[in-house]
Parts: C-alpha cells; structure tokens; sequence
C-alpha cells in the first residue's frame, strides 16, 4: 500500500523557518491535490494549505497565508510546506494527505503520513 512520509520538523525559534517535505511512495501522485494539516496538543486537526495536481492552484489558512508557501515535484512525488516567520502557536504536528479533489476539511483526504513535530519557541 503507497504511503506518505513527511520529515523536516524540528525546533527553531520564534521567527525562523522550516522546509517540511512529504514523499509518496505511490506512482500516480501527479492525479492527486496534496494537502498539509496540523494538529496541536489539546486541539483538532486542522488545515494548513492545498496544492492541486498540476501546482497551479494553492490555497491557505488565513493563520499561515504570507508565510507559509505549498509547492509539490510531481517528478520526485514530494510536496512540500515552506515556513516562515515561525511563531508559537505554529507549534503542532504536521501531517501531509492525498485526495482526488481540492478541499480544506480532512475528510476527502484518502491517505495520511505519519506526522513530524514542528516546535518553535518563543
């Protein structure tokens, strides 16, 4: 079964960044829109950004747009989670997921990664 593996998570203080990517092991990851979640302690799951198949459209949260750019290699299965001007309460779980369609709610998505832990301190 094709899985998806995020890495790039970390510690960084309040201000700096971190490059988050997530793999797919599948071979059709060009058909799918690729989407990047979060989750704190204590709090739902919730979205962070969207990229269509092609990478042409991309949508964001309102807390992370202007900071936090999606962007996908079709050619290496990898899409990825550009983030600036960390702060605080960008600290959480990060997990990335597959769907047929372009959406902001976690219930298209068919396939999940593992998860890496972004910490930024203030």
């Amino acid at each position: 079964q094709a899985q998806l593996v995020e890495s790039g998570g970390g510690l960084v203080q309040a201000g700096g960044s971190l490059r988050l990517s997530c793999v797919y092991s599948g071979r059709t990851f060009h058909n799918y829109a690729m989407g990047w979640f979060r989750q704190a302690p204590g709090k739902e799951r919730e979205f962070v950004a969207v990229i269509g198949f092609n990478g042409f459209s991309t949508y964001y949260a309102e807390s992370t747009e202007g900071r936090f750019t999606i962007s996908r290699d079709n050619a290496k299965n990898t899409v990825y989670l550009q983030m600036n001007s960390l702060k605080p309460e960008d600290t959480a779980i990060y997990y990335c997921a597959l769907s047929h369609s372009i959406a902001r709610t976690a219930a298209p998505y068919l396939t999940w990664g593992q998860g890496t832990q972004v910490t930024v301190s203030s």
